[in-house]
């Protein structure tokens, strides 16, 4: 039931968070979203049925003004892969946010925190912190939900993304013996079903809830379970001596998960993390927790329809103000190349500089290096750039557009175009035109790519300096033909449709 006051979400850009606003405003919640920066939420479906307070955890004096008036605290931060002490800056961020609590009267505060003996003198450090982070909480007095759980399944997880990268490209999977440890994963679902449940549970609160999936497996048997899941025949060969520093780096190597978030994670995947205590059953007696393989199909297919909510790396996205941020991330087996630039010129003329592109009009900057692209693609069997464009300024879904299908059109917002050159795997272009307070308008440009196999990887390293090249002028030369459409013909001077 949902109630008068407002529940504040922490950590709204991340995995968990942007996955759980939704929830609460289907549930019929008044939700507000504590960011550190607003734009970061730019195309969020949901964004405009939020409050939005800016603020940082790191920074007590931001936090009043997102405390008014609120019922609940949803407490989603992590400060893992910040670098330096992550320990030492989530104590100090929970502390900061159990005050501000405490000081607004807000009535509780849930938390999403790590599964582990907390008894254990080899807990390992990451796991530790997330719980000494429950604690942290705690101090101010006010009554905090704790849920614990260990290894999350879902589309776009950071645990889901290691297990299907290593098991994906990797035949033979050399086994340290951490992948031998007995986990009790759960799936998104499940855990967004327990963080919603527990507003109407006034007995979870100052409870600490040990929640787990049906299956309790190790991480080897959970990568076999995915392989198969996905048809694959997957060998593992276990060795004595591989560390966590090591093993980090592999990971680093063969995932898109860098090596400074990575180790510690590997470090926790030495101790055991299991439900020990059924008090969160006993409790939230509805819920049905689902089973590993159901949890792997449910993420596969969500995959699949490109229905991915949210990622692990969202947290991780750059937001540089009116610089020309370059972001290249690798998620759910897709990496992205996401280029940004402030325009001085309204969202209609962006979007009708980059639905303009192709044909006879050409591709704006370098288009001799498309051209032989489409040559050689020609060569090699593929489509070329002989099909054109059915019309020089009109898109509409299913469209050719020289080497490439229209897939998506959003009149005046943006368009998607997917590759139908060949290439060893799958790719995809995206323009979008973002209106901003200022009467400027955010062009970014995506790149996505869908390696298939070693080959695959190698094709997309090989070729990003000269991608890097064309991408950065493409973007360029879109924001000036922006501002020239924007802006009245002059009468004296060179017309603006001489570049159209």
């Amino acid at each position: 039931m949902a109630e008068a006051k407002i529940i504040l979400v922490t950590g709204a850009t991340g995995y968990v968070g942007g996955r759980l606003i939704p929830r609460l405003l289907a549930e019929g919640y008044r939700v507000r979203c504590l960011v550190r920066d607003p734009a970061r939420l730019q195309g969020r479906t949901w964004l405009d049925q939020v409050e939005l307070a800016t603020g940082d955890v790191l920074q007590p004096a931001s936090l009043a003004a997102a405390m008014r008036d609120v019922s609940v605290v949803y407490y989603l931060v992590h400060s893992l892969g910040g670098g330096g002490d992550f320990s030492e800056r989530d104590l100090a961020a929970a502390h900061n946010c159990a005050a501000a609590a405490q000081s607004a009267g807000v009535a509780r505060i849930i938390y999403l925190g790590g599964l582990g003996d907390s008894q254990s003198s080899d807990l390992s450090p990451h796991l530790r912190s997330r719980q000494e982070t429950g604690t942290a909480l705690r101090t101010a007095g006010v009554p905090v939900t704790e849920f614990r759980a260990a290894v999350i399944v879902g589309s776009g997880s950071l645990s889901f993304e290691m297990i299907r990268y290593l098991t994906e490209r990797l035949p033979v999977m050399i086994c340290p013996k951490w992948v031998f440890t007995r986990i009790q994963p759960i799936a998104i679902r499940n855990v967004l079903d327990y963080l919603v449940a527990a507003l109407d549970c006034p007995a979870s609160g100052g409870r600490i809830l040990e929640i787990g999936g049906r299956d309790v497996l190790t991480y080897a048997a959970m990568m076999t379970g995915y392989a198969q899941a996905r048809g694959l025949t997957r060998r593992l060969l276990a060795v004595p001596v591989l560390t966590p520093r090591l093993s980090s780096y592999w990971v680093h190597l063969v995932t898109p998960i860098p090596a400074n978030i990575a180790q510690p994670l590997i470090k926790g995947l030495g101790n055991e993390v299991i439900v020990r205590d059924p008090l969160a059953l006993k409790l939230f007696p509805a819920i049905q927790t689902l089973d590993y393989a159901t949890a792997v199909r449910l993420a596969l297919d969500k995959m699949d329809a490109r229905d991915v909510e949210t990622a692990w790396t969202d947290s991780l996205t750059s937001s540089q103000g009116d610089k020309t941020p370059v972001t290249l991330l690798s998620s759910e087996g897709m990496i992205t190349e996401r280029r940004q630039l402030l325009v001085s010129a309204e969202a209609g003329a962006v979007y009708r500089s980059f639905a303009r592109l192709g044909g006879a009009q050409g591709w704006l900057y370098m288009d001799w290096a498309w051209q032989i692209r489409g040559i050689a693609d020609r060569l090699c069997g593929g489509v070329g750039m002989r099909r054109g464009r059915r019309d020089p300024e009109a898109l509409r879904v299913g469209d050719p557009l020289d080497f490439w299908r229209v897939e998506m059109v959003e009149p005046g917002r943006g368009i998607r175009l997917r590759a139908e050159m060949r290439v060893p795997g799958r790719a995809w272009l995206e323009f979008k035109a973002l209106p901003q307070v200022n009467g400027q308008t955010l062009l970014t440009q995506t790149a996505f790519f869908e390696p298939k196999g070693l080959f695959g990887l190698l094709y997309w390293y090989a070729l990003y300096p000269v991608h890097a090249l064309i991408f950065s002028g493409l973007i360029r030369c879109l924001g000036e033909r922006a501002v020239r459409l924007a802006s009245p013909p002059s009468v004296t001077g060179p017309t603006a449709s001489s570049h159209p």
